[in-house]
């Protein structure tokens, strides 16, 4: 069943989870497995249940005439939430991320170190419309041995208290305590979540740039996310204009909702007047609208481009063009306009491509590839909790080894500190093992 809020304090909700998820790191890679195999027999088999109430939460969303990449970011097609159950399945065959020995190492005799993988703790999960989202963070949970408290957007309660009742009914069948997954239904939790430092080890936010700023500010938490998702592709003096024209209509079309869509491209003077014209007719058959600078408008009627488009994720069947001189004017707008989160260069100069690959500070550096490619999923991840555009790692689509940390263990018999220092000092031996 999910939790109601309203008779438990959330401090008592964070900490039940908290203290399942002790539990839950001392499982075997096995039972954890056996947990997300076991989820995904009872979502697929209570898919009609799922996609009716997603259809009363979509319903709902249009009726209340919310943003239309919100409510393309809420439906939860069959296909969607096919691919969401196969992912289950995929990150229960990831190899197992806990109790990874990273370092082995003689101190000196008898006196051994190890440094061990071990999970994060309590994830705290905050999302507007994305209940795919939620299987994916509860599967990399479960996995990674975290707990998890989940609160989606009131435009999605319905699906996602269908969800977490489906995952809770199939935990109770294996050694994972249903209560290490848990589900908040209500804005005012929002604000209170944020302050448990005592029992949340990370804040994991997924929405609107908006929303994941508020996010930010507002918790002493850490947070993993990304607030802005302004991705540039770059298409050079050298660049194939076939492969050009592809990707950048796949990198605009394929899924305009999403963060790693493309919204500014970026246009080597000497290729435009060849390239815009059959860029433009085929992403107006997609119907998507141009705006450019005044260069652009030489080639293409498009409406003019501000300031303010290069600074905007769209979101939408917008896209924003400006001709540039050189790489080096390519990369200074990047700089100057990009969120870090995913940057691609489309040309055949292979040293040029290193240059880019190398110089433009992001989470990703493609080239000759769209930037949909940014994402868990394609990675390999089996799925991922969401895009970091920080510096520090994680970094990029984080998936399992986002969710783990490491812990020291040291054993010895009867060593003490004082045997190493002084003038008689006895020296480390310091060797790998």
């Amino acid at each position: 069943m999910v939790i109601d809020t309203s008779s438990q304090s959330l401090p008592a909700i964070a900490k039940k989870v908290r203290d399942n998820a002790l539990l839950l790191a001392t499982l075997s890679e096995t039972d954890r497995n056996y947990a997300l195999e076991t989820i995904a027999s009872a979502l697929q088999e209570a898919s009609p249940k799922i996609l009716e109430a997603n259809i009363a939460d979509y319903q709902t969303a249009k009726a209340m005439l919310l943003p239309g990449a919100l409510c393309e970011r809420l439906q939860l097609t069959p296909s969607k939430l096919k691919s969401a159950i196969a992912g289950i399945l995929d990150v229960a065959k990831l190899p197992d991320p806990l109790g990874a020995v990273e370092i082995h190492r003689q101190l000196d005799e008898g006196l051994i170190l190890k440094r061990i993988t071990c999970p994060v703790g309590v994830l705290g999960v905050i999302f507007e419309a994305r209940p795919d989202a939620l299987i994916q963070i509860t599967s990399l949970a479960i996995k990674s041995g975290n707990g998890v408290i989940l609160k989606g957007g009131k435009e999605a309660i319905k699906t996602c208290q269908t969800l977490v009742e489906i995952i809770k009914y199939a935990l109770g069948k294996t050694a994972v305590n249903p209560d290490v997954v848990q589900l908040l239904t209500t804005r005012e939790e929002i604000q209170s979540l944020l302050s448990l430092d005592q029992y949340v080890n990370l804040i994991i936010p997924r929405g609107s740039n908006e929303f994941v700023r508020y996010i930010q500010n507002n918790t002493n938490i850490p947070v993993l996310g990304h607030a802005d998702g302004i991705c540039h592709i770059y298409v050079d003096g050298e660049a194939d204009i076939n492969k050009a024209v592809a990707v950048t209509v796949d990198a605009k079309t394929q899924y305009p909702a999403a963060c790693n869509t493309v919204e500014t491209l970026l246009v080597h003077q000497n290729i435009a007047p060849a390239f815009l014209p059959p860029l433009a007719s085929a992403l107006e058959k997609k119907g998507v609208e141009l705006r450019g600078d005044e260069t652009t408008r030489q080639y293409i009627s498009v409406t003019a481009a501000t300031e303010e488009d290069w600074r905007t994720e769209y979101s939408d069947l917008i896209l924003a063009i400006k001709i540039v001189d050189s790489l080096e004017s390519a990369i200074d707008h990047i700089q100057s306009y990009g969120s870090k989160h995913t940057e691609a260069i489309i040309t055949e100069n292979h040293p040029t491509a290193e240059t880019f690959l190398h110089r433009v500070d992001a989470a990703g550096v493609f080239h000759n590839c769209s930037t949909r490619f940014a994402d868990g999923f394609r990675y390999g991840f089996g799925a991922e909790v969401g895009i970091s555009t920080q510096k520090l790692p994680p970094r990029g689509p984080v998936g399992l080894e986002g969710l783990v940390t490491y812990k020291y263990r040291l054993i010895g018999d009867g060593h003490v500190v004082a045997t190493y220092t002084g003038e008689n000092a006895r020296p480390f031996t310091h060797t790998n093992i």
